[in-house]
């Protein structure tokens, strides 16, 4: 995992007593006193959270410490979860050509336009989007199905079939997932 970058935003006392901890916290610590600073700290840090004692509008990974006074283990309980946060709402969300999918809403995105998926739905794209190939029924059934290749069933077309008319009907995108002659393919 990267290194978890603490930024303290106009709030000096607590970057004071978080630096006299230093080595006791597993936090890279930076203080930024204003909006230049800050911007400057936010380009360099990827894994990052900003902690102040107020809400500011516009940034994004914000932690407000309002409630003060606090124990240093319950503040960086509360910072650990805030990281934890941060790195499940990374880690659901991916981009695939025009959309954005988020796996924790199922859902499918582009600009304003959402569109509900099932599970195997996000099963199924999640896994013709790592293949640069077109993929097979049978892998499918094999690996997303989790279906004997020697069964016969129609259930991978019939899922296909489905998922291509929701995005159809939604999106208006007839070539998102392909059809080719030895499988399917997300273009």
């Amino acid at each position: 995992m990267s290194t978890q970058n603490l930024i303290i935003y106009k709030f000096i006392s607590l970057y004071h007593i978080l630096e006299e901890l230093g080595l006791d916290i597993n936090f890279k610590i930076s203080f930024a006193d204003n909006q230049k600073s800050l911007n400057d700290k936010v380009k360099n840090h990827s894994n990052r959270l900003i902690i102040s004692n107020k809400k500011y509008l516009n940034l994004d990974n914000q932690f407000v410490l309002e409630d003060t006074p606090i124990k240093i283990s319950k503040l960086v309980e509360k910072i650990n979860i805030e990281f934890l946060k941060i790195q499940f709402n990374n880690q659901s969300h991916i981009k695939l050509n025009n959309y954005a999918i988020d796996l924790n809403s199922r859902e499918m995105l582009i600009d304003s336009t959402k569109l509900k998926l099932t599970e195997k739905e996000i099963n199924t794209i999640i896994y013709l989007s790592k293949s640069n190939k077109p993929v097979s029924i049978d892998e499918l059934q094999e690996k997303v199905w989790s279906y004997q290749s020697d069964i016969e069933t129609h259930t991978v077309e019939t899922h296909i079939y489905r998922l291509r008319k929701k995005i159809l009907n939604t999106f208006n995108d007839n070539e998102f997932i392909v059809s080719k002659k030895n499988g399917y393919q997300i273009k």
